[in-house]
């Protein structure tokens, strides 16, 4: 991995509008930034619950700039590392993050890299904090700050506990004077009372910004045709949007149907490889496309302002996720919709989720079992190790249903048996193994494999010493070949023992981090899987109620889940709309519907109630009394049409 070393000279680094200014071209810190960083420079342990787009990132980048030591950054996810630390990057700051994709002598280098001062953050899994090898480098990093992001992740009552969270007080006992930064988009009264006492940080100052967003107009629609409303609404409408679906599946065929009705549109999920992800990401940013349908991953760290609506064609689980993904929309603080489609289905799904979630102890010591064989691990083991975890392979050679046995094990992962990561890619790599005179034979009898090896050699200093990742494509364009003859000579190199050839892999892997056990012995938190079970049972309720709330305003639903009362109704959500419709009189409303045909010739009544800003009541009856009254009519293509005699 390249060094990119801390070029740019601080000016007046005590001040955060100077960093903000020098390094990112801003004039002035959004809402509760400055306070935050200032509390972090005044060495005070702080929380800081800000909404998704709220700039949580900038609180602990600008006081990595103005310590004199390394801003260790605790992060669930690798895209979103990965994301943050190329940004930082290209600013001319030095970061690097550490993941499960790295060998351990490349982890060993970037700690030492770290020890010695060449970064400014370093940010990690937190898988990584019980490793021996950061363990051993941990009193030696010279720490100023520890940020813990999505720290929701360390509550149980968290919507995504991750039991490797807990470990983050080791590096607490090691600096104990090092302020800590725990930062979240969503976190209820339980939750943040939570997040303090793991941390053991009851006395941290804390920063809530309000959960109201005021620009984004929540809609709650009960449909049987999904698919069809959504071609309808983008063929009049053209806006830049996040389409989140459930499944793989779904995706593409959102995606394919939207091209085929001459929407611009583009499909996004894990299952895609790398490079076709990241372009499909980098054309939506770039506006090439006005539509990103995917699944519900999609959006951690994108920092698109001017995305106008999320649709969610599928319900989310919790009022949380909901919360966090519409959020995605209206960053700029401009006008911006989000849109929930959902029927009787998604509400069953959802009364079956905590069934399915939490299945009976029996099950989860089969799942325990068969993961243990499908990654040969004996009992009496404990192998502190990565293993490659494809899910589709394991469930069928196993004979389990997909559903059930993945939610089996995020639930022994939340008992702390495993953590089971995102995909992570690693490139290909090469080493030399044969001597200089064997090349030198390789040459006279197989010229395309010495050209190949001769190649290598040129565009990779260091080869001989250690692995080397390298690229396939710029390989090919370098010794003007096609990609697959390159593949073919690397792979009959190594095969003849020239070189050690790693294929470029990608996949989700799971760490396996105690001591295998029989599977009848087990040991599960019985106790507090029920009250996990319970908690999301509760979650599921009130996401069901949101779905079937057509009275309250839906704002302030949102706000009294998380504990904020809201001082008014928001008067734009769908529900404030449609009382404001019900509760004009008829002759206004009559008035409002002869105005929008004279316009428009002929809608449909799905058309016409969306102009009118309703989704029907009081306003329905009208139209139906009208024809009645031969003053409007439905013309021969099922639309309402004025009534000419």
């Amino acid at each position: 991995m390249p060094k990119i070393y801390f070029t740019k000279q601080l000016h007046n680094v005590n001040s955060p509008s100077t960093i903000l200014k020098q390094f990112w071209h801003y004039d002035e810190f959004r809402p509760q930034q400055q306070d935050i960083i200032n509390s972090i420079l005044d060495g005070k342990n702080t929380v800081a619950l800000l909404p998704t787009g709220g700039g949580k990132s900038l609180c602990y980048q600008v006081p990595a700039l103005i310590f004199d030591g390394l801003t260790l950054v605790i992060s669930p996810l690798i895209s979103l590392m990965q994301d943050q630390v190329a940004q930082l990057q290209k600013r001319g700051i030095t970061a690097t993050y550490i993941h499960s994709g790295l060998k351990k002598t490349e982890v060993a280098e970037l700690l030492a890299d770290a020890e010695n001062g060449l970064y400014k953050l370093l940010y990690i899994s937190p898988e990584r904090i019980h490793s021996k090898q950061f363990k051993e480098s941990l009193p030696y990093l010279n720490l100023s700050l520890v940020a813990i992001d999505e720290a929701h992740c360390i509550s149980q009552w968290g919507h995504d506990f991750r039991p490797e969270y807990l470990n983050i007080i080791q590096i607490k006992e090691v600096w104990k004077k090092v302020p800590l930064l725990a930062l979240t988009a969503s976190a209820t009264k339980d939750v943040l009372a939570d997040i303090q006492d793991q941390l053991q940080i009851t006395e941290a100052t804390i920063f809530r910004k309000s959960f109201s967003r005021d620009n984004i107009f929540y809609k709650i629609l009960n449909t049987e045709n999904k698919y069809q409303n959504i071609v309808q609404y983008f063929k009049k409408i053209n806006e830049c949007g996040i389409i989140y679906c459930r499944s793989r599946r779904k995706t593409e065929e959102i995606a394919l149907l939207l091209q085929q009705n001459n929407i611009s549109a583009i499909a996004y999920h894990a299952g895609m490889p790398k490079e076709q992800r990241s372009e499909a990401q980098e054309h939506w940013m770039d506006n090439k496309y006005q539509l990103m349908v995917a699944t519900n991953a999609f959006g951690m760290g994108i920092d698109k302002p001017d995305v106008r609506i999320v649709i969610h064609v599928d319900s989310p689980e919790n009022i949380e996720s909901y919360y966090q993904e519409t959020g995605r929309a209206g960053r700029d603080g401009t006008a911006a919709k989000a849109i929930t489609l959902y029927n009787i289905t998604d509400i069953e799904r959802l009364e079956k989720s905590t069934a399915i979630q939490y299945p009976p102890d029996a099950y989860l010591r089969e799942v325990y079992q068969a993961v243990c064989d499908y990654l040969q691990i004996a009992i009496g083991t404990e192998p502190n190790d990565y293993f490659d975890f494809d899910l589709a392979k394991f469930v069928q050679n196993f004979k389990l249903i997909p559903l059930p046995a993945a939610h089996a094990l995020k639930l022994l992962a939340r008992e702390g048996l495993w953590t089971i990561s995102e995909s992570i890619f690693r490139p290909a790599t090469v080493q030399f193994l044969a001597e200089r005179n064997v090349l030198d034979d390789i040459n006279k009898q197989y010229p395309m494999l010495s050209l190949v090896s001769t190649g290598l050699l040129r565009m990779y200093s260091g080869i001989y010493q250690y692995p080397s990742a390298i690229h396939i494509m710029p390989i090919a364009k370098y010794l003007k070949m096609k990609k697959e003859d390159v593949l073919i000579s690397l792979r009959q190199l190594n095969q003849m023992g020239i070189i050690d050839f790693k294929e470029a892999k990608e996949g989700p892997q799971l760490y396996f981090h105690h001591y295998r056990v029989a599977s009848n012995n087990l040991v599960l938190d019985h106790k507090r899987i029920k009250k996990l079970r319970d908690q999301h049972q509760y979650k599921t309720d009130k996401m069901i109620a949101f779905l079937n709330n057509k009275q309250q305003c839906s704002n302030q639903f949102v706000l009294a889940y998380f504990d904020e009362e809201a001082p008014a109704k928001c008067n734009h959500c769908a529900n404030c709309l449609q009382q404001s419709q019900d509760n004009k009189k008829p002759s206004l409303i009559k008035k409002e519907i002869l105005i929008a045909l004279k316009s428009h010739s002929a809608m449909s009544l799905t058309d016409l109630l969306q102009l009118l800003g309703t989704d029907g009541g009081v306003t329905t009856q009208l139209i139906r009394q009208m024809i009645d009254d031969q003053v409007l009519l439905i013309n021969n293509d099922g639309d309402i049409a004025l009534f000419k005699a």
